[in-house]
């Protein structure tokens, strides 16, 4: 019964006229900022911080965690529609997504994204309702080499995933290894591999080379075609939505999505992007047909979409739980708290139930405004396919070099993105698969980091990382995973023989 009070007071909290205000006006900013590529929920929350004393600590929370959970929806709108993945989480959905518009099926690719995402949401708000205590207990049994163990897990999960030669994705994986060096060590604090570019010593921004590679190196690819033979949505564009046998392959995937991002949105890090790839790749092996995956199967965007939308709402646990920030954006919602005068931790939940569970309750009633939002639009998103393509490749080249221009208001991210578009033609032409480079990038720094601070508490011995029970039966399946696609793949080639 407690539960159920709980609930009663988080409602009534959620459902006053002015939390349903911000409730929705936090939902509309983060699908807007998730479909414009280069803001981003962090730079949107900190921007808006200031701004934050004039209201209500529960009303100012509603609206940040509706920018958070938004931009997931959003950004995959133009992963699906022009191959550029709004947030690092909808990588994987543009591998399938966008060949579904390629195919005239933009609609129902849209579409399943949005009902896998808010049926992800709505699950993940009720795990955080019911279980919060628990998977955040869960949560402190992960230390340094068990992150390290989980992190090279998905970087397996990214080799797996990728289609064509295992070699291939591997060497993508390592690229992306490589370009995550190109930092300010966090531990000795000196430039890595900056070559003196005062630009560089932060490091590439993710949305500078997912630009690059995805949506410049697609348009110069397409460039590079007869005008007979260039990318014309238009040709044959069907239906706005999905039909049964859709709806049949696309449950279960959502389902499995959601369940992985229940799990992995509690861990601090990369949750939600862990989440996606690990179902994209859960999805690839389960799958009758694998081969279609990377040319347009549904599951493709089913599964990694509900994954990161159930792992953006599981990711608040440890924050309202616990106090812990489990990535940047939770870092700006405890400074939110804090600048309100609330200290962050257990005794939240105690001292503030209002607040507590008006915020969970929230989430419910966002997912539903984000689909009432989403749905609606499909139609104008397919619209634009429409367009000749001499009209819609410079609109996306402009749209994507504001982007990238306003993530620090620099010209030297625009270069670099220049540089990362011939970059993502030559993937293109000799048929590389970009992705396991974005996750590489992603996972690169925050493995590395992991691995020393492992080494550390174990003063240099290796062992620590096979005789903690997580980190080992981790490290054991991220090997039984390669071991069985380097077989299988073996396996392909004696057969086609």
């Amino acid at each position: 019964m407690d539960l159920l009070d709980n609930l009663y007071l988080g409602f009534q909290t959620s459902l006053s006229l002015a939390n349903l205000w911000y409730v929705f006006m936090g939902t509309l900013l983060g699908t807007l900022v998730g479909v414009l590529p280069g803001l981003g929920p962090i730079a949107t929350i900190a921007m808006l911080l200031p701004s934050m004393y004039s209201l209500e600590p529960t009303s100012a929370l509603i609206m940040l965690a509706g920018i958070f959970y938004g931009a997931q929806y959003g950004g995959s709108t133009t992963a699906i529609l022009i191959n550029v993945p709004g947030e690092a989480s909808t990588v994987v959905t543009a591998l399938d997504g966008y060949q579904m518009a390629r195919r005239g099926r933009a609609g129902a690719a849209l579409a399943t994204a949005a009902l896998a995402s808010f049926f992800a949401g709505t699950v993940g708000t009720m795990v955080v309702a019911a279980f919060a205590p628990p998977l955040a207990a869960l949560a402190f049994e992960f230390g340094a080499p068990e992150y390290f163990a989980l992190m090279l897990l998905g970087l397996v999960g990214a080799v797996v995933l990728a289609s064509g030669p295992l070699t291939k994705a591997l060497g993508m994986v390592v690229l992306g290894l490589l370009l995550g060096q190109i930092n300010t060590d966090a531990i000795t604090a000196v430039p890595r591999f900056s070559f003196d570019i005062p630009e560089l010593m932060d490091g590439i921004n993710f949305v500078i080379i997912a630009m690059g590679v995805f949506s410049f190196g697609e348009i110069i690819a397409n460039l590079g075609k007869p005008p007979e033979h260039r990318e014309v949505f238009a040709r044959n564009l069907t239906g706005l939505w999905p039909d049964g046998k859709d709806f049949r392959e696309a449950s279960p995937a959502a389902a499995r999505g959601t369940l992985l991002g229940c799990v992995l949105g509690v861990l601090p890090g990369a949750g939600p992007i862990l989440a996606s790839f690990a179902s994209y790749s859960l999805e690839k092996k389960l799958a009758k047909r694998p081969e279609t995956f990377g040319k347009g199967a549904i599951q493709g965007v089913a599964g990694p979409e509900s994954a990161n939308n159930a792992g953006a709402q599981t990711a608040f646990i440890p924050m309202l739980t616990l106090g812990i920030p489990t990535s940047a954006v939770m870092a700006l919602m405890i400074g939110a708290m804090t600048l309100m005068g609330i200290q962050p931790g257990p005794q939240v939940m105690t001292s503030n139930p209002g607040l507590f569970w008006g915020l969970i309750t929230s989430m419910w009633i966002g997912n539903l405004m984000l689909v009432i939002l989403n749905l609606p639009l499909i139609g104008l998103w397919v619209k634009l396919l429409t367009l000749p393509y001499r009209f819609l490749f410079p609109a996306i080249m402009a749209f994507c070099a504001i982007g990238v221009y306003s993530l620090s208001n620099n010209t030297f991210d625009v270069y670099c993105a220049a540089v990362f578009a011939v970059v993502g033609f030559l993937f293109h032409r000799l048929g590389l698969e970009p992705a396991p480079l974005i996750l590489g990038f992603i996972l690169g720094p925050m493995m590395e980091e992991n691995l020393r601070r492992s080494l550390l508490m174990a003063r240099g011995d290796w062992s620590i990382f096979v005789t903690r029970p997580i980190a080992a039966t981790l490290i054991a399946a991220a090997i039984a995973l390669m071991v069985v696609s380097f077989r299988g793949q073996r396996f392909e080639r004696t057969e086609d023989r």
